[in-house]
């Protein structure tokens, strides 16, 4: 997403320029010359950790424009973070981009890892308190950064980005992971209800309860409508109940656009119920690290067989133990064919159609799949 026209974008550039520092950066990485912006608020003082937030860019923007359009540093000023705007890499087009679609060898989850600590050298960084945001592309690359990168990060969040199917069915969260989402669902480039291999909002958020161990049912809030003329209206989704006191949010933008909630410059639906960036700190400000991690004891491994395989007709999937756990079935293309819900220590599965297809198993935070064939 290309957020701001050039004229419009110096207006506000002019607007700002008496803000407090920003420091660029640049190093080599992987062959590559990575080159970041950091604000750093009023309140920071040298030795006292402070925490730290990435705020990243969409596809085709720029980190100058995520600076500016989904702008954090009032609050960072106010709260004490510091932002580092990273930029992507250059497609062939020209445009910049995060790597979480598989089209690129280029290791973003590797540069973003070597920045933290390339901004820890030269800051007091709180590395208990490293969180990600971003828009569009950036919301991708930060549930990537969750997936991923889970041991230096306490909570991501994402507004109009979720996951690609084959990023989301390999995830390997360390820790119980904070997630927030902020989605419109008119969101045209990113759609609400997935499509072209992007995983449907609902799924998402589904997925980051039960990686969590959240209630897989949301308490759903209506948010006051302040502001009648934007167009649309939000619903609060909390999933709650998750372990180390994680939680599942998404902010629902009913009739929104691709856009970031009170942005100050308007381009299609923008809701101005919400702001975005308050929300997001405000989510983050709660989680440490450390917190997350303790709770986690040695993964158990999820085991259960399936027979016959190959088969012509039902599948009969065997567990040892009579615990909740959520069987997901995926065709060849990574699309959800079938979801069932069961303690039962046998489940009988009853395909339609042919071929190839993966069974997932989620119990709590732990998954394991197996291939299966249809004849």
């Amino acid at each position: 997403m290309r957020h701001l026209p050039c004229a419009l974008f110096a207006v506000l550039l002019s607007a700002r320029l008496l803000a407090q520092p920003v420091v660029t950066g640049s190093f080599q990485f992987e062959g590559i010359l990575r080159d970041y912006r950091l604000y750093i608020p009023s309140s920071y003082s040298p030795g006292t950790p402070a925490p730290l937030v990435f705020n990243l860019h969409g596809y085709g923007s720029n980190n100058l424009q995520q600076e500016y359009y989904g702008d954090f540093r009032a609050i960072a000023d106010t709260a004490g973070f510091i932002i580092a705007h990273p930029n992507g890499t250059l497609n062939g087009s020209g445009s910049r981009f995060w790597n979480t679609f598989g089209t690129s060898n280029v290791n973003d989850l590797g540069f973003l890892a070597a920045l933290i600590d390339t901004i820890s050298a030269q800051y007091s960084i709180d590395a208990d308190r490293v969180y990600s945001t971003g828009m569009s592309n950036g919301g991708f690359m930060s549930h990537d950064l969750a997936c991923f990168r889970s041991e230096r990060f306490a909570a991501i969040a994402s507004v109009t980005g979720t996951m690609i199917t084959a990023r989301m069915n390999s995830c390997a969260a360390s820790h119980p992971t904070p997630v927030m989402q902020i989605h419109g669902t008119a969101d045209g480039t990113v759609p609400y209800n997935g499509g072209g291999g992007f995983v449907p909002v609902v799924d998402l958020m589904t997925h980051w309860a039960q990686v969590n161990n959240c209630n897989t049912t949301a308490t759903i809030m209506p948010v006051p409508d302040i502001v009648t003329t934007d167009g649309c209206t939000v619903e609060h989704h909390v999933y709650e109940g998750g372990d180390a006191g994680s939680v599942v949010e998404l902010f629902k933008v009913l009739g929104g656009g691709h856009t970031w909630p009170g942005a100050s410059f308007i381009t299609g639906v923008t809701n101005q119920d919400i702001n975005a960036s308050v929300e997001i700190w405000r989510f983050f400000s709660r989680y440490r690290l450390s917190d997350l991690q303790t709770t986690i004891a040695e993964p158990v491994p999820v085991s259960f067989t399936v027979g016959p395989n190959p088969s012509t007709d039902v599948f009969h999937l065997r567990f040892t133990d009579p615990v909740l756990r959520t069987i997901t079935v995926l065709n060849a293309t990574g699309q959800r064919v079938r979801e069932i819900r069961s303690t039962a220590t046998e489940v009988l599965l009853d395909l339609d159609g042919h071929g190839l297809f993966l069974v997932q198993v989620q119990e709590g935070a732990y998954r394991a799949t197996q291939r299966i064939v249809r004849m």
